[in-house]
């Protein structure tokens, strides 16, 4: 496992994991790849739909030669405060931060300092920049902009409310944990929930979408297949971090079809996972010292291979469905019966439901899957007809 980036370079050149990389998290590291990974899918799919003609360009006015704001100055002030100050307490309390980054980035803790200097330096350079750019009379031109002209936004929208809702509902999951370590369970590298990812993601892009008149169907058939590559890249991090969502204890002997592959594809201890679970690692002196008792089921892996099938049956029937919206309710169809497949072999909080013991992501799978047929049904009868 990786728990961080030295740990990749000790295996790969020999390096001391004891470095400054270990500042770098795996699994963060790969969730903002994943993030790029599915922006990268959605720009390709919003530039496909507005030459198909679904979008209509957002005329706006933009006037240029206007000296800096009073809201740009505070932003850059806020921003000169939080990296000055961070960053300085992180350089002089480096084995502190090396250890867990989101103990300090998440915290109250700041060298005040250097943070008002940086403050008022960026603060300063906002005022002096606005100044150099201000023109006697300023200008007012128009620009037309698509959807795909927003993505880097919409994708900020989707990042903040994906980490949210994920952190979020893992909390609904782990509830007694949180009340004896709230500081501790939010800033964990560990313990988020996917489908609190998506609907929290969901819902503040939907947003950001009415507020600037982006039609809402075809925009999300266009989301559908970058979800997809999103989530499989990012259970990446997942499995190279071990950060807690492996399966359940697999003690049985690997299949004989499964004979030329790699033990650990059917079953692995997690050595060295971030969450450092499990029993002493004899003879380790690293940060990471631990891995499972038992053999489990390496889920992580196993979602990034049933996601990647999912994303090439969406991007293989992307030009090819007319109906719109009906990408998108495959797409959750889809989703719904992979993660419900998925949770019989993985660990997780069980809750009772009508006499049924499930979990909380079967719940939401089972009522994804409904929504899904009820929403294909919609789109054939009464949007085509519409």
């Amino acid at each position: 496992m990786y728990p961080d980036l030295s740990y990749l370079f000790h295996d790969l050149i020999g390096t001391s994991p004891d470095n400054w990389l270990s500042i770098f998290k795996t699994f963060g590291f790969v969730l903002a790849l994943s993030f790029l990974v599915s922006a990268l899918v959605f720009n390709i799919e919003l530039r496909r739909k507005a030459k198909e003609g679904f979008y209509v360009p957002d005329v706006v006015k933009i006037t240029e030669g206007l000296p800096a704001s009073i809201g740009e100055i505070l932003s850059n002030a806020i921003a000169g405060l939080l990296i000055f100050g961070k960053g300085l307490y992180a350089y002089l309390h480096y084995a502190e931060f090396r250890h867990d980054p989101a103990s300090v980035i998440l915290s109250g803790k700041m060298h005040w300092i250097g943070g008002i200097l940086g403050a008022a330096a960026l603060a300063g350079f906002t005022w002096w920049d606005g100044q150099r750019r201000k023109l006697p009379e300023p200008k007012v031109t128009e620009r037309k902009l698509y959807p795909h002209d927003r993505l880097s936004e919409m994708t900020v929208m989707a990042a903040i409310g994906g980490i949210l809702g994920a952190k979020l509902f893992d909390l609904f999951d782990n509830w007694e944990s949180f009340i004896q370590d709230p500081i501790g369970s939010l800033t964990s590298g560990g313990g988020l929930a996917f489908f609190g990812g998506l609907v929290m993601g969901f819902v503040m892009v939907v947003w950001y979408m009415w507020r600037h008149n982006i039609p809402f169907w075809p925009t999300a058939d266009a989301v559908a297949p970058s979800l997809t590559a999103g989530y499989g890249f990012g259970r990446i991090g997942c499995q190279l971090s071990g950060d807690g969502d492996w399966g359940i204890d697999n003690l049985a002997p690997k299949p004989d079809w499964m004979s030329f592959l790699p033990d650990w594809m059917w079953t692995y201890r997690y050595p060295h996972n971030v969450l450092k679970e499990g029993v002493p690692i004899e003879g380790c002196q690293f940060d990471y010292c631990r891995e499972l008792a038992n053999p489990v089921f390496p889920t992580p892996f196993y979602e990034v291979i049933m996601m990647s099938i999912i994303f090439l049956i969406l991007w293989s029937l992307r030009s090819r469905i007319k109906t719109v919206g009906m990408m998108f309710f495959i797409y959750l169809g889809l989703i719904a019966v992979e993660r419900f497949i998925i949770e019989k072999i993985r660990v997780n909080v069980v809750h009772e439901v009508l006499g049924f013991q499930l979990t909380q992501a079967e719940i939401i799978s089972i009522c994804l899957f409904l929504i899904s047929l009820g929403g294909m049904v919609y789109v054939t009868k009464f949007r085509e007809k519409a």
